[in-house]
């Protein structure tokens, strides 16, 4: 009954349907403060895609925007998350003619700005739309190249969808076996992750598979996984799907009053969330169960409404089988002749169907044979010409046998020394992130010495100090100015003790190490803000609950201060903005100010030490850092770290 579920390669959609609009909810907010900056793209497309299970229509605008703003910035990783997004709402419209023209303008993408990985995704993208046009062949080769480059340059959550597309290819070609097996690796990544609503796509997925098996108990089990996860994320819409593949499964094995119960559900959710694809395949379930039942009006009656749908969304496999239920509703009432003639209608969709599939493939086929066709010919010329200057050939063969000996000596001396500064090239890289490390590191516990000897033995020492002389003031006889000079002395005691402890705290702050990154970047934003010298103004998204490892934390810990502590000295800024998000698998932070700004070429020249550590601490953790910024309209600078 079913085709095998579709979920859109790289984005992980969140089921929730209410926490989804409690969240955009809050991004909007946020949106209605933000600057036109990266920060705001980012925004934009994260409430986009937070809306997408909620408000298809709206969650358009919004990536639009981010889009058009990220263009406008040219910021790379906007235009890529954009257009992967825009794909998966038209996917979720069921627009497949879309979907294929933005997949193919991902690729483009990717390729114009020679990023390795979007590529693979790109590839494994226009594998699912070729798929949707049922190009198997197409279909499975972009899905292979674009699964070498993915497990090489991939994170877990591309890996899972990668493995998760493999499982529906191999369905499609009935080539079973091979599609459990990538359907475990994809169930064993999204556990990994802990992604319930990946864990769930494939769940249903490989539920199908189950019941074309055979496999009744395996399917019902695997499907009641599928639900527990929907209902426990509330989303109603995917919920759909479980109800309809589980009346599918009780109709195979005859359990009709199931197989109706489940059909009803899956219309009902279906239609509350304006899925139209699902509503036709629940209505032609419901049809099946009234069939069974003998119930042949209604039966007829969902029937027909189930393929009004599919013929406005096009979908001519889904019409044949629904063609041949009215052709077998026909028979069951007594009306062969009709019966006779929905199975002629059936067959005439079916042959236009099939015709239209070989139609494409002929042409594609008659293509490639008057290429080669062509190019045989030019062969053809080639050898007769050969032949007519048969001695002149032999002479210039030989002349150039001599020329390309030379010139392929020369190559192979050249290629051999390319690899070898290649390899040196590699090992002094290796060198220089080795060095970095151990900078980092011997810097970090350099700071946490000299944080506890400020702290225990110079902060103790001057606190004893300020002990014996409030206990020498009551023993000594002073005249009224020496005595006044006494209380100075105190004070500037207790100023130094207390800029004593601020230096120990800023070398390595007790926050950090206690209580995590988010709260020792809100403390430190909110000291800076008490100084009085900036205010600051500091936000953090799905950070809650994150946990970020030392390394990482503090290294971004140490940039966001060198970035801030630039705004103040350099830039003369007035406000700054501190933003720590979680994505998938990544940590994004966002620095903004608006102070002077500069040209962002002058940073390849810059000697100064800071950018310097600001750079080496980035690479180290082989992340990503985008600068933008024009001289009098302030600084925005954008990291992208991968979380261990």
């Amino acid at each position: 009954m079913h085709k095998i579920i579709v979920s859109l390669v790289l984005i992980i959609y969140s089921l929730n349907g209410f926490a989804q609009q409690r969240d955009a909810d809050s991004l909007i907010n946020l949106l209605k403060t933000a600057k036109a900056d990266t920060a705001k793209a980012w925004l934009q497309l994260r409430t986009g895609r937070t809306l997408r299970d909620v408000n298809l229509a709206t969650a358009h605008k919004y990536i639009d925007s981010g889009f058009t703003l990220s263009q406008q910035l040219n910021f790379k990783a906007g235009i890529l998350q954009a257009i992967i997004q825009k794909a998966g709402l038209f996917r979720a419209e069921g627009n497949n003619d879309s979907v294929l023209t933005y997949n193919k303008k991902l690729l483009s993408y990717a390729e114009q700005f020679d990023d390795k990985k979007y590529i693979g995704i790109g590839y494994v993208n226009l594998s699912e739309s070729y798929n949707d046009f049922s190009d198997s062949e197409n279909a499975l080769a972009y899905a292979l190249k674009g699964l070498e480059i993915v497990e090489k340059t991939g994170t877990d959550g591309v890996k899972e969808d990668t493995y998760a597309l493999l499982l529906r290819l191999y369905f499609d070609r009935h080539e079973l076996d091979k599609a459990l097996q990538y359907g475990e690796k994809a169930l064993t990544i999204a556990r990994k992750l802990q992604a319930p609503e990946r864990e769930a796509m494939t769940l249903i997925n490989m539920a199908m598979i189950y019941s074309k098996q055979k496999e009744y108990d395996k399917a019902i089990a695997t499907t009641n996984r599928f639900i527990e996860i929907c209902n426990s994320v509330q989303n109603e819409r995917f919920l759909a799907y479980g109800y309809s593949n589980l009346a599918d499964i009780y109709l195979k094995q005859n359990k009709v009053e199931l197989a109706r119960k489940n059909s009803e559900s899956g219309v009902a959710l279906a239609m509350k969330t304006g899925d139209k694809s699902m509503e036709a395949t629940a209505l032609r379930g419901l049809a099946l169960a009234e069939l069974l039942s003998k119930n042949y009006a209604q039966s007829k009656i969902y029937a027909d409404s189930s393929i009004a749908i599919h013929k406005a969304l096009n979908n001519p496999e889904n019409v044949i089988h629904t063609t041949k239920l009215l052709a077998n509703l026909a028979y069951a009432t007594g009306n062969p002749a009709k019966g006779y003639a929905y199975e002629l209608q059936s067959d005439e969709f079916q042959e236009n169907y099939v015709r239209s599939v070989l139609s494409k493939q002929s042409s594609d086929l008659e293509k490639k044979y008057e290429t080669e066709k062509k190019e045989a010919e030019i062969q053809l010329q080639k050898a007769t010409i050969k032949q007519k200057n048969t001695l002149n050939y032999i002479l210039i063969g030989s002349a150039a046998a001599l020329l390309i000996i030379l010139l392929l000596s020369y190559r192979n001396y050249k290629h051999r020394q390319k690899l070898q500064q290649q390899r040196i090239n590699e090992l002094e890289t290796e060198k220089q992130l080795t060095a970095t490390a151990a900078v980092l590191k011997g810097e970090e516990q350099e700071r946490t010495r000299l944080a506890k000897d400020l702290h225990d033995g110079l902060g103790g020492m001057l606190s004893g100090i300020k002990h014996s002389l409030n206990n020498m003031k009551g023993n000594l006889i002073m005249t009224p100015e020496n005595a006044q000079a006494f209380e100075r002395s105190i004070d500037m005691l207790d100023s130094s003790i207390k800029e004593m402890r601020r230096v120990a705290h800023n070398m390595m702050p007790e926050a950090l190490l206690k209580f995590g990154l988010d709260t020792a970047l809100r403390d430190f934003c909110n000291d800076i803000n008490q100084s009085g010298a900036l205010n600051v103004t500091y936000q953090s998204i799905d950070i809650a609950n994150t946990t970020i490892n030392q390394t990482t934390a503090i290294t971004i810990y140490r940039v966001v201060q060198e970035l801030l502590n630039n705004s103040i000295k350099h830039a003369t800024a007035t406000h700054a903005l501190v933003q720590l998000s979680k994505q998938d698998n990544k940590i994004s932070v966002t620095v903004e100010d608006d102070g002077s700004g500069f040209d962002v070429k002058q940073l390849e020249l810059a000697q100064g030490i800071g950018w310097r550590n600001i750079q080496s601490r980035i690479e180290y953790l082989k992340g990503s850092l985008d600068v933008q910024s024009e001289p009098g309209k302030g600084t925005s600078v954008f990291i992208e770290l991968e979380m261990d």
